[in-house]
């Protein structure tokens, strides 16, 4: 691993941590704002939730504690927000990065990222509180920009090995940072804290833990981190000549214009379409396994972080090993058609838990192999492929990316390309808690089934596509 490539991945794992830490937080975020807040009819709270309630019954009306449901869902949507305004502000920062350059514009979204942590310490009501995710959506842009750097550096051949980082990190945060999360919830205020007098959001501890790893995160990108935009590609190892003026030995895809940017777009839609599906199968996996098992948060926490380490234990061994051999579009397929298998899995679970839950749970486990291979492969697969697509060549001169076309240089191509998937994420659950109530498990995860084999037999084109010539 080059000395970029180093610095991009310990950014990315201290990002991802802060990112992951209020996770399992949010259902118990809200029920305190309800106690503090529910006697005020008109506050924020209190209408959302009502709202939530009113539309939940349209689909399903549980037998009991309702008002849980309606916290699970309100967190849901949470997240489907932060999604929502990623999908906006992705093509943004990708353009930004290109005319000013990766680096300072990653050091202005950090900057958003802390601010919002400490609105979130301070946090006493749940309008600030989301104030303070509102400024996180806008500002997360570590994971876009990181992709971005890794593609400046890397030359084609080397794409999706180094790519595979950016899963890696995901994989191994999203294993332990909530679980920290959980941990430092119960946690006090540190007494020199207290003794400013000052009120402070219930999980004030958490929310100053991501602040710290936020700052220091900064700290080291602005002492470590060179700009990458416009080098020559040499695996990251050493920037001190790669701004020099010389021939650039990358050479752009032997494909056309014309037909790197029907790629992309081809490449957005399957992005888009995985995710929204892929998704609501997340979102609603923990509904399958309160309503069939009962499962309490660390037995559900344990089922996530299995996936979260298979996931990370095949994107370092399998996946970077063997995808450039294969090819992007086929691993990709590889991971749909995964997932296929997964929800056909799940879909039988139901069935089988009325005849005996050890057989249901072997299922279950049977199926979260299945996502965490496909959690392992295909947005790595296709952003690795849709980074090939952009423009290589660098001006002898001026060592900026030579254009072929706007849409193509990297950082506009790659914030696009993130926005249609974020699209998903912020659609793909609703759709599927409205499914799962209205038509149940079963039915809901075998259309979602039905969905991936159509997108599997969607990919074959993309899969014959040689990622560069």
């Amino acid at each position: 691993m080059g000395k970029i490539e180093k610095i991009v991945f310990w950014s990315l794992v201290l990002d991802l941590f802060a990112f992951t830490i209020p996770l399992p937080l949010f259902p118990r975020i809200i029920e305190w704002y309800t106690v503090k807040e529910g006697s005020d009819p008109t506050c924020l709270l209190s209408r959302t939730l009502y709202t939530i309630s009113s539309i939940r019954a349209l689909f399903y009306k549980p037998s009991n504690n309702p008002q849980r449901w309606d916290v699970v869902l309100l967190g849901g949507l949470m997240g489907s927000a932060f999604s929502t305004l990623q999908f906006l502000v992705a093509p943004l920062i990708g353009a930004l990065s290109d005319k000013y350059g990766r680096r300072n514009v990653l050091l202005v979204t950090m900057a958003g990222n802390i601010l919002s942590a400490l609105v979130w310490i301070k946090a006493t009501t749940f309008s600030s509180y989301m104030l303070s995710r509102i400024i996180g959506g806008l500002s997360e842009g570590n994971v876009q920009l990181a992709t971005a750097i890794l593609s400046d550096i890397s030359a084609p051949a080397e794409r999706s090995r180094s790519l595979a980082q950016v899963g890696i990190a995901f994989a191994i945060c999203f294993c332990i940072g909530p679980p920290i999360g959980a941990y430092f919830a119960s946690q006090p205020v540190p007494a020199s804290v207290r003794a400013l007098g000052i009120e402070l959001n219930v999980y004030a501890v958490p929310a100053l833990i991501t602040l710290v790893l936020l700052s220091v995160e900064t700290l080291f990108l602005a002492a470590a981190l060179p700009e990458t935009r416009g080098v020559q590609h040499n695996g990251g190892k050493d920037l001190s000549q790669a701004n020099k003026v010389e021939k650039p030995k990358t050479k752009l895809p032997a494909r056309t214009v014309q037909e790197r940017l029907d790629l992309l777009q081809t490449l957005r839609w399957l992005h888009f379409f995985f995710l929204g599906i892929f998704s609501g199968v997340e979102f609603t996996l923990t509904f399958l396994t309160f309503d069939l098992f009962d499962w309490s948060n660390s037995q559900n926490g344990a089922l996530i972080g299995s996936i979260g380490i298979i996931s990370a234990l095949l994107q370092g061994g399998y996946v970077r090993r063997t995808i450039s051999r294969v090819g992007e579009g086929k691993m990709a397929r590889r991971g749909v058609l995964s997932c296929a298998v997964g929800l056909v899995l799940l879909s039988m679970v139901p069935q089988f838990t009325l005849k005996g839950s050890a057989t249901a749970v072997r299922l279950l486990q049977m199926a979260a192999i299945c996502l965490a291979f496909t959690s392992a492969t295909v947005v790595s697969s296709l952003t690795s492929f849709a980074s090939l697509q952009c423009d290589e060549v660098v001006d002898q001169v001026t060592g900026k990316p030579v254009q072929a076309h706007p849409q193509l240089s990297k950082g506009v191509a790659l914030g696009v390309f993130r926005s249609a998937g974020q699209l998903g994420r912020a659609i793909g659950p609703l759709l599927a808690c409205a499914a799962y109530w209205t038509f149940g498990p079963s039915a809901t995860y075998g259309v979602s089934a039905v969905a991936m084999i159509v997108l599997t037999a969607s990919m074959k084109a993309v899969a014959a596509v040689q990622p560069s010539a």
